[in-house]
């Protein structure tokens, strides 16, 4: 009876075992290949992204390389499967030089110029048009697990009053509109020299463009510079999730309204 009993409970286990290895198995399989979570870690994308916002990624969406697997591991030279991001996609993508993941709005295709001047796209020549569209505003408060304050344009804010930016409605060539935030007329990066995108990159930017580290910045300077296509992860489509918080369970802190909120 005891060893009846023994052997019960090692088959138990090893059914157990064998349980865990397949779930791990199934979902590892569906995150290289379907959805992957992303949690929004910063403030470069509001507002169309805030700090809290959680999302999963569409990685059917460019097809695969090796960095849609964990840890880069996919035996992948290149892309399979792949097709072009549109302009004014939101994509995430793994960063050349540092190894880690970013959400930012594709601006520039292969072959394309981009230019800021005076805090305006210019795109191939052409000034991409901005219409005012109100005020972002925002309680002065931590944010997300690293509690960084908002920037606001009517500093001084003290913390828990409301936080303002200008915001502006730009859009682009194709006809996708999207908002932008600025929060100072004199940002370095409001002027830069015109940059040709090479074939098989891409150019990103933030949306809240006076903080965002993006394109801008060529990488040999320390920022981003352009992103080759194998560095693209997916497309964010839409927020599944969103709190203000530094944790899930505070509950008190979620955005009901923007549970389901489509990425534009």
């Amino acid at each position: 009876m005891a060893r009846t009993k023994t052997a019960t409970k090692e088959g138990g286990i090893w059914e157990t075992v064998k349980t865990v290895f397949w779930a791990l198995v199934i979902a590892g399989v569906f995150r290289t290949l379907f959805f992957q979570p992303f949690w929004i870690p910063s403030g470069s994308m509001k507002d169309t992204l805030l700090i809290g916002d959680f999302l999963f990624v569409n990685k059917m969406a460019y097809g695969y390389s090796r960095y849609s697997c964990p840890f880069a591991l996919c035996p992948i030279e290149g892309r399979i499967l792949g097709s072009e991001p549109e302009r004014g996609d939101v994509v995430v993508f793994r960063h050349p030089t540092r190894g880690v993941d970013f959400i930012k709005r594709v601006i520039g295709l292969p072959g394309d110029t981009v230019q800021v001047r005076d805090g305006q796209l210019i795109l191939n020549g052409q000034p991409v048009p901005q219409t005012p569209n109100g005020t972002f505003v925002e309680p002065k408060l931590p944010q997300g697990p690293a509690r960084t304050l908002p920037r606001c344009t009517n500093e001084p804010v003290p913390e828990g009053g409301p936080c303002e930016n200008e915001r502006f409605t730009e859009t682009l060539p194709e006809g996708r509109s999207h908002d932008v935030l600025n929060i100072v007329n004199d940002w370095p990066l409001d002027n830069t020299p015109v940059f040709t995108v090479p074939e098989g990159s891409y150019f990103f930017m933030g949306d809240n463009r006076d903080n965002s580290e993006d394109s801008r910045v060529p990488a040999i300077a320390g920022g981003l510079g352009f992103v080759p296509a194998e560095f693209l992860i997916g497309r964010a489509d839409r927020v599944i999730f969103s709190s203000a918080g530094s944790s899930l369970l505070y509950f008190w802190t979620w955005r009901p309204d923007r549970f389901f909120h489509g990425v534009h």
